[in-house]
């Protein structure tokens, strides 16, 4: 019963390994995990960003791992949350300044559809069969192959569509009024 109302505070407050060995640790799988989900296809991440997806899930972990007591304190689980949240300002703020960086962080759009024609090659390269690209496709109102003129994939895993305009052999009226809109 004395157990029950017993309060260890050292054991709650003061780290039972080195701060620097928790940074060091929480910092190789933040990059490790981040290396990983760069190497997968776009279509695997949804909407998420991999530093979103990333930060996310070790945050999660790093808070679950301090409130059950996988560490033996509240300050282990802060510094690791503290490493993730270096980690991903760090990542975005370099990628902001450096362009060449952006690029590593978020790969540039990869072209699927050219001139209502499917890219076979970069449809292998993201795992993605002709079926769930039409679906895509038809999700944002194209009913015929034809009527793209580009398709890309974008960084989140969306889908992005330019219409052909040869269809009605000119411009549509929306493109006009967003263009007399600007002026």
């Amino acid at each position: 019963m004395e157990k029950w109302f017993f309060i260890n505070w050292q054991a709650i407050f003061i780290p039972s390994i080195s701060i620097f060995e928790l940074i060091i640790r929480g910092s190789l799988v933040y990059l490790a995990l981040f290396s990983v989900l760069r190497l997968l296809p776009s279509r695997q991440l949804g909407t998420l960003g991999i530093t979103d997806l990333l930060v996310v899930v070790l945050f999660a972990e790093a808070a679950q791992n301090a409130m059950a007591s996988n560490y033996t304190s509240i300050t282990e689980g802060a510094i690791l949350v503290g490493t993730v949240i270096f980690w991903s300002y760090l990542l975005n703020w370099l990628g902001y300044k450096l362009p060449q960086f952006q690029r590593f962080l978020n790969p540039p759009p990869l072209l699927l559809v050219k001139n209502g024609r499917m890219i076979e090659r970069h449809l292998q390269r993201e795992l993605i069969t002709d079926d769930e690209l039409m679906s895509k496709l038809r999700q944002q109102g194209v009913e015929f192959l034809a009527d793209v003129k580009f398709a890309y994939i974008e960084a989140d895993g969306r889908i992005s569509i330019i219409m052909s305009d040869a269809k009605t052999g000119s411009v549509p009226e929306q493109k006009v009024a967003l263009k007399s809109d600007l002026h």
